[in-house]
């Protein structure tokens, strides 16, 4: 039964995929409003076919321009994100490259940085400004890579730091940052526990299409954003110390949505 509810999921996003997907690309060509509401559609949709429930607590700053810093557990961030709110992400360069996942991204209007390249900082920071200077709310996976959904790794101060100071030197003083927690929580309405947060966790060396697979076979997951105070940043701000604190508000609000 779950092989087939897999086919069948695949089946229907493929049909939806196949439609919005020339939609977005002529929205993108011709710069349409609609360039960041099909993405929003797209997740929608397509977590409601999974089977993935979300529920948030708190709510995305209305602060522009807002920059967002998550933890990061699973290919399933994106779909669970994009299907709150119109965002767009700031993700690794390998991405890009990646089937399927890679044109996705890009269709949704993703940023790439490439993180053995130390000067590729500067680009992704300049775009980034751009793109909050226009009114979107970019989202950074602040560790760098993905956890296994039972912790939250050390933030990197770097393109935090880089993107205020970008945005500062374009005379956009009230910059805001947001710090949110995704928390993965429940599998068919029972807790999941350590030992079950893998199933949805993706990190590491693990394989993409079996954990797919296993994903869409099974469903009924339930995950919990927790939307933390947005801040301005400081013109003096130490980076180090706000990527601290930062993480400190994920961490402790990952803490709360996972033992409740």
């Amino acid at each position: 039964m779950g092989s087939f509810r897999a086919v069948v999921v695949l089946i229907l996003v493929t049909i939806l995929s196949l439609v919005l997907i020339p939609i977005q690309w002529l929205a993108l060509k011709f710069n349409w409003s609609i360039k960041r509401k099909l993405p929003l559609y797209w997740h929608q949709v397509t977590r409601r076919l999974m089977g993935i429930r979300v529920t948030q607590v708190g709510a995305m700053a209305a602060h522009r321009p807002l920059l967002i810093t998550s933890n990061h557990i699973s290919w399933l961030d994106i779909v669970v994100l994009g299907s709150v709110r119109p965002l767009s992400f700031i993700a690794k360069s390998e991405v890009a490259g990646w089937p399927i996942f890679g044109l996705f991204a890009k269709l949704q209007r993703s940023v790439f940085v490439n993180r053995s390249r130390r000067t590729d900082t500067r680009r992704v920071t300049r775009e980034v400004a751009e793109r909050m200077t226009d009114g979107d709310a970019m989202v950074l996976f602040a560790e760098g890579t993905s956890s296994n959904g039972n912790e939250v790794k050390p933030f990197r101060s770097a393109i935090i730091g880089a993107v205020h100071h970008a945005m500062d030197a374009d005379g956009n003083s009230d910059t805001y940052v947001q710090p949110l927690s995704i928390a993965y929580t429940r599998l068919h309405g029972m807790p999941m526990g350590r030992q079950w947060r893998p199933h949805v966790a993706w990190y590491g060396d693990m394989d993409l299409p079996p954990h797919l697979w296993a994903i869409l076979k099974e469903g009924g997951v339930d995950v919990t954003l927790t939307w933390g105070d947005a801040r301005p940043i400081e013109a003096n701000a130490s980076r180090k110390a706000l990527s601290t604190a930062l993480e400190q508000d994920v961490r402790a609000m990952t803490i709360t949505a996972l033992t409740h």
